[in-house]
């Protein structure tokens, strides 16, 4: 029993990351990769919650993920869906400018950097405590630099906006 579980360990650890290629762009904070095992996947940017495409800066973050990722391989670390059935992953591509680096940019982590998204905290569960610390900061300082939708006097997290539109709808 033993040397059986030894084994199957490290083969779940590795089971769920996947490598592809980018093909949509749904908004902020949620892309499509087609991979050559699975096909297409839906990925939801773990940790990360960008504004809704009718909201302000909506179109903003969106394009910025677009110029990021698409048409890019990448590489999904993964461990979980969401209630929708996206996959809930850190989304890692090369660095621009530099075609023979390896995978080391992390979308998510670029969009709170650009102040274009909140740290879902929500989902930080998620994360390691290291990517936490990475996200939960560089919100920070994009709020404290007011770039992007921190700009904006009152920003609404999409969670709350979505929210505040199922009552009015």
């Amino acid at each position: 029993i033993f040397l059986v579980l030894a084994l199957a360990i490290p083969l779940a650890a590795l089971a769920d990351d996947f490598d592809g290629r980018v093909v949509g762009v749904s908004n902020g904070d949620t892309i499509t990769v087609l991979d050559s095992a699975q096909g297409r996947r839906e990925i939801k940017l773990v940790g990360v919650g960008a504004p809704e495409s009718d909201q302000p800066y909506g179109q903003l973050s969106r394009r910025h993920l677009f110029d990021l990722v698409f048409g890019k391989d990448v590489r999904v670390e993964w461990q979980k869906r969401d209630h929708y059935g996206h996959i809930l992953g850190k989304v890692m591509v090369q660095p621009r400018g530099c075609p023979a680096c390896r995978k080391t940019r992390d979308a998510g982590l670029a969009q709170l950097e650009t102040g274009l998204a909140w740290w879902y905290r929500e989902y930080r569960r998620e994360q390691s405590l290291e990517d936490q610390g990475r996200y939960e900061y560089a919100e920070f300082d994009a709020r404290t630099r007011r770039i992007g939708l921190w700009r904006h006097e009152a920003p609404v997290p999409p969670w709350e906006w979505r929210k505040r539109n199922r009552i009015a709808t």
